[in-house]
């Protein structure tokens, strides 16, 4: 419970940084170079882009517990040297309004209506299926009262709340804006793919060693920080060409992402080429759609796009990953079972409790305690055939996630197509002045 608690805190003060740090450098920036600012802000990502390996070596040779140490060592950092060193100056209140009315403006109802119905659909289609059946109450109840308060939130978006989450001003271009959420969306779907799918990948179908497990995880860090900075200063140098650059960063993602569905236990060497083509397109969308908004939208309400966009970008992942999980665990929970009974029967050991017993640890990646069943007894011989069997039923489960990650590629690739370009809106001018 403390986990999940701290996790919850962790992510939402991660989600304010981020929104801040993209905001107010956006803000900063001359639109013309807004693309040029942000991809020296993302640069700052790059010591975690090994952050697989960090968490592998960090598990292996302690606790994992002291993975979310360093994280937490790593934003106290940053807390106290926003706390000695920025100093922002004083800025206009262009609005006139008072802070009082200023918070007085902040959709509460579409925040409550929006967070909980997002969280009891996304409960209700990750344990659909897994932990409960897709017939049953505990998973029928939040997936319908999801969707109610999902279709509460849009009428009251549209129909109630006096200062809705998506202003009206931000309907200036509202076909850009549309596919450009779309994009986003979808950009988190598989965002979340790659990255909570392959590093387990890399860990359960190739090997446990720390090392190999986090070499194998260095592609896509560093492909998706080079796609995001690549995309971003050409969104500057070419004044536009949004819609280009969209097509072909979904084009790659979409084509990296399947392509991860022919990674076999013996050919991880070819992998580590689609594994770049994938962390490219991903980059390549998943921040500069962001800041793509920000170009189009008022700059007043550069915040506000940029807190949509994040929150978009996020639901697209979860709804991505419980949908991915789904699909995984109903191919790999069958293989996984028969392959450790193939494995069993081969050594004349053939058990029901043994293999469910078996199977279980294999799932919690927990092979060592296989050694102390009863029927395999320290067997070594037997050992190897059940790992064996893991590993081959991991690698015939996790090309289905791949698979249904080109259906969302597909529409962000259509979605592309269909963009405008935001070329007009690439001037000079600064979107604030700073006093």
């Amino acid at each position: 419970m403390g986990m999940v608690s701290g996790m919850a805190l962790a992510g939402a003060g991660a989600g304010i940084n981020e929104l801040t740090a993209l905001a107010a450098t956006s803000e900063l920036a001359p639109t013309a170079k807004r693309g040029k600012y942000v991809a020296v802000l993302i640069f700052t990502i790059l010591p975690f882009c090994p952050s697989v390996l960090w968490g592998q070596l960090i598990a292996y040779h302690s606790s994992w517990r002291y993975v979310g140490l360093l994280c937490g060592a790593w934003a106290f950092i940053g807390l106290a040297m926003t706390t000695v060193f920025y100093f922002p100056p004083p800025r206009v209140n262009s609005t006139g309004l008072t802070n009082r009315e200023i918070i007085s403006r902040i959709d509460f109802v579409g925040g409550f209506l929006s967070i909980v119905g997002m969280i009891l659909f996304i409960a209700g289609l990750l344990w659909g299926g897994y932990q409960y059946s897709w017939k049953s109450a505990h998973t029928l109840v939040p997936l319908l009262l999801g969707a109610f308060f999902l279709i509460a939130f849009a009428f009251w978006e549209m129909y109630g709340a006096k200062y809705p989450m998506f202003p009206s001003r931000l309907k200036k271009e509202p076909r850009i804006l549309a596919l450009t959420l779309i994009i986003t969306f979808i950009s988190g779907a598989n965002f979340f793919s790659v990255l909570l799918f392959w590093p387990t990948q890399a860990f359960n179908v190739y090997g446990h060693d720390p090392v190999g497990v986090g070499i194998r995880g260095m592609p896509i860090g560093f492909s998706i920080l080079a796609g995001a900075c690549i995309v971003l200063w050409l969104l500057s140098v070419f004044r536009g060409g949004n819609r280009a650059l969209m097509i072909i960063s979904s084009c790659m993602m979409t084509a990296g992402c399947g392509a991860l569905a022919a990674a076999r236990i013996d050919n991880i060497n070819a992998v580590y080429g689609i594994l770049v083509v994938a962390g490219l397109g991903i980059g390549g969308i998943v921040v500069p759609a962001s800041i793509i908004t920000t170009i189009i939208c008022p700059d007043d309400l550069i915040a506000t796009v940029a807190a949509l966009t994040l929150a978009i970008r996020v639901i697209g992942g979860a709804i991505g990953y419980t949908t991915y999980y789904n699909v995984f665990y109903n191919k790999f929970v069958p293989k996984l079972g028969l392959g450790i009974a193939v494995a069993l029967a081969k050594n004349n050991l053939l058990d029901l409790p043994t293999v469910i017993e078996a199977a279980e640890l294999t799932g919690a990646s927990l092979l060592d305690r296989i050694l102390d069943l009863p029927k395999i007894n320290g067997n070594v011989t037997v050992w190897m055939d059940i790992v064996k069997a893991g590993q081959l039923a991991y690698s015939e489960a996790y090309p289905w996630v791949y698979y249904a990650s080109i259906a969302f590629g597909a529409v962000a690739i259509i979605a592309s197509c269909l963009l405008g370009d935001v070329g007009k809106y690439m001037d000079d001018h600064v979107a604030v002045v700073i006093h």
